[in-house]
């Protein structure tokens, strides 16, 4: 397995930057957020450290270069829109950037992007399987033709009003998995797995990995923790009762989750994701979040 994390987290870093740092405090590779350039939609997104946009063979050998002086891969090319929004205009403007990133990274021999699969919140699962085809199947026979891999997060998108009551991303559940790939029985798509999402939907996320391992194209490192006090107090319907935290931190058994990726051969990327706004009070907090994750995973890794 190869270490790294999400460049997210630092939004007004350069690719190089990165580099830098990844290198100096020796991570393998990074998960590269390629957002449209522009205002950010929501916390954690709207983030651009490669511009797919217009991406060019010498663009992606002046990547490459970066890559090559300091030795650090890059796992996958990130985008996480609502690809299934209702609102017509957006949901093609978010399937046709999914389609650069896609593009950016065969280009960059990577061959590997995350993305979400997108929901309408309004509507049920099962009134939205016509509109995952109609948009997916396209999308999917495109990264085929490419030969890129493409990792789906299993991120409900549930944390605020704005996407209540089903949240934005349909990809929650071993249910829902197996229809997805039932559907588009296609061997390049599969999971950008991350446990902290199953931890408070009470879901067994080792065995997901025992079930689902073999469709892993990618691995989140986030921890999440429920507050007892207010899941009390607002109940499973509410929202706000668990927060997201640094690995180790929260209510992931990470030894157990390593163990269970091992016996199942996974042998790809986990980046790690911060959101644990108990270390974004300054630069040193949020670089300090990434160093303190990479010792506690590498334990189980090395």
């Amino acid at each position: 397995m190869q270490l790294g994390y999400v460049t997210a987290i630092l939004p007004d870093w350069t690719l190089e930057q990165h580099m830098q740092f990844a290198a100096k405090n020796g991570f393998d590779s990074l998960e590269v957020m390629c957002w449209p350039v522009g205002k950010a939609e929501r916390r954690y997104a709207g983030v651009t450290h490669i511009d797919v946009n217009n991406f060019t063979a010498a663009d992606a050998e002046r990547v490459k270069g970066l890559m090559s002086q300091y030795n650090v891969g890059i796992s996958s090319l990130g985008y996480y829109p609502n690809p299934l929004t209702p609102i017509e205009e957006e949901r093609h403007t978010y399937i046709e950037h999914i389609k650069k990133v896609i593009a950016a990274s065969a280009l960059l021999g990577i061959n590997t992007m995350t993305t979400f699969v997108g929901r309408d919140p309004a509507r049920s699962i099962e009134d939205q399987w016509d509109d995952f085809e109609a948009v997916w199947k396209p999308l999917i026979a495109f990264a085929e033709g490419q030969g890129v891999r493409v990792g789906i997060e299993n991120c409900p998108m549930l944390f605020s009003l704005d996407e209540w009551p089903g949240g934005k991303n349909l990809a929650i559940s071993p249910e829902v998995w197996r229809r997805m790939f039932d559907s588009i029985p296609s061997s390049i798509w599969g999971l950008n797995f991350d446990p902290s999402h199953l931890i408070w939907q009470h879901i067994d996320y080792i065995r997901c990995i025992w079930e689902f391992g073999s469709r892993f194209v990618h691995v989140h490192a986030k921890d999440t923790k429920i507050d007892p006090d207010l899941l009390y107090q607002r109940g499973i319907m509410g929202l706000k009762w668990h927060r997201p935290k640094l690995p180790g931190l929260g209510d992931v058994d990470w030894g157990a989750f390593f163990s269970a990726l091992t016996d199942v051969g996974y042998n790809g990327a986990v980046a790690i994701e911060v959101e644990d706004r108990a270390y974004e009070e300054s630069q040193a907090d949020v670089e300090r979040s990434i160093t303190q994750s990479k010792r506690h995973l590498e334990q189980f890794m090395r």
